[in-house]
């Protein structure tokens, strides 16, 4: 089983466009980065919404690195569409995400602002804007979008809760918002079908959950990787606040709206966006350790997502390789933020890196802000990961 769950996750993202939307909450990274008008930041791509938010929260210079090129191609053209595009256009694309005309618009005022790389993703997926039989958009695209299709199929049709959902998210107080998800949707969504698709490995790689990340899923809660999940959602539909919740809105309803979206679709984040802030943005196509190797740049800030989940059990060396070019960028106190599918943070210990010329265990080299963390993740939006990190590279005390 553990070798036809990697090879599901190596076709998956070797051939897709894996993520529609970063699933890692911005408004908590903008408080444990604490950007400024000289940070720079090196991001893993995904989606690219992030790396625009982190532009709008004031980076000088945000480096977004995908091994990914789908990725890559996603994010460069929603650059193109804050370049060339009205509001309007520009949220009916990734807003609304759908485009009646996406083609034409795409060939007169977007192919020419692409790499080529990009030219030749979105030349042959002039079909992701519109709407056909199940599909709702854009954000039932893409392979996480293609379980975000299955799951607003399930909720239409077999639960039949999708007027349920929907006024969750319109709820004016929390204990309506927690009646009307434990009283009327939970008992019809969460039943032993949906939980065995949860938890399969096609899904799981759907969703770009490698089989290392699943099981520290499953060790991370008693009821294993089912309870996992039964906690989050109850968590987010029944204890958080969902009015701004555009992670789960997009999900379960197919796309954003204006009250409820990522920044860069706000009208105000758009016209930021269109004005200059889109220049700060640089996007690389290879290996984060690559892109650190080859980059003369220094780094304050890096987002790694949940990148050591993926490289612990399978690259234990890219870990060090990643790691020792932050280091090897860092101009004294570089600050470092990523999630885990577990509590305990993989690679610290058993990582050797160099500090001035001295071999170090990579944990020496780092200062590690638990409780802020800690208290940051409980208001996590999308709570779909057991820990969040944050350290502070801290050369002096290394050395």
């Amino acid at each position: 089983m553990a070798a036809i769950y990697d090879r599901y996750f190596r076709w998956i993202h070797g051939n897709h466009l894996v993520y529609n939307t970063c699933w890692e909450d911005p408004r908590l990274d903008r408080e444990a980065l604490q950007l400024c008008a000289d940070s720079t930041v090196l991001v893993i791509t995904s989606a690219g919404c992030n790396a625009l938010d982190y532009a709008l929260a004031g980076a000088r210079a945000v480096y977004a690195v995908d091994v990914n090129p789908r990725q890559n191609a996603l994010l460069e053209i929603k650059v193109a569409g804050i370049r060339a595009l009205s509001f309007e256009e520009f949220f009916l694309l990734f807003g609304k995400g759908i485009h009646p005309d996406f083609a034409s618009t795409y060939r007169s005022r977007l192919r020419h602002l692409l790499s080529e790389s990009a030219r030749s993703f979105w030349d042959a997926h002039l079909d992701l804007f519109s709407r056909s039989g199940h599909i709702r958009g854009f954000y039932d695209h893409g392979t996480s979008g293609l379980v975000a299709r299955s799951v607003g199929w399930y909720v239409r049709n077999l639960a039949r809760v999708e007027e349920q959902v929907r006024e969750l998210f319109n709820c004016s107080c929390r204990e309506k918002q927690r009646a009307l998800y434990f009283d009327e949707i939970k008992p019809r969504l969460w039943n032993s079908w949906i939980q065995y698709i949860a938890k399969s490995p096609l899904c799981m790689s759907l969703l770009g959950v490698p089989r290392a990340q699943r099981e520290l899923l499953k060790g991370s809660h008693q009821n294993g990787i089912c309870g996992f999940i039964e906690s989050a959602f109850d968590a987010v539909f029944a204890e958080l606040s969902l009015h701004d919740n555009y992670f789960w809105r997009v999900y379960l309803l197919g796309s954003y709206d204006e009250q409820c979206c990522p920044e860069y679709l706000t009208e105000s984040g758009f016209t930021k966006l269109k004005e200059g802030l889109w220049e700060s943005i640089t996007i690389t196509t290879c290996s984060v350790g690559e892109f650190l190797e080859r980059a003369t740049a220094s780094i304050s800030h890096a987002v790694l997502l949940d990148h050591m989940d993926w490289l612990y059990a399978h690259n234990r060396d890219e870990i060090r390789r990643e790691w020792q070019g932050l280091l090897d960028r860092s101009l004294g106190t570089t600050r470092v933020i990523w999630r885990s599918a577990g509590s305990h943070v993989p690679g610290l210990e058993d990582t050797p890196v160099t500090v001035a010329g001295r071999r170090r265990e990579l944990g020496t080299a780092l200062s590690m802000n638990t409780d802020y963390a800690r208290e940051l993740h409980q208001r996590d939006r999308v709570h779909t990961y057991c820990s969040f990190h944050i350290a502070d590279l801290n050369l002096q005390s290394a050395a």
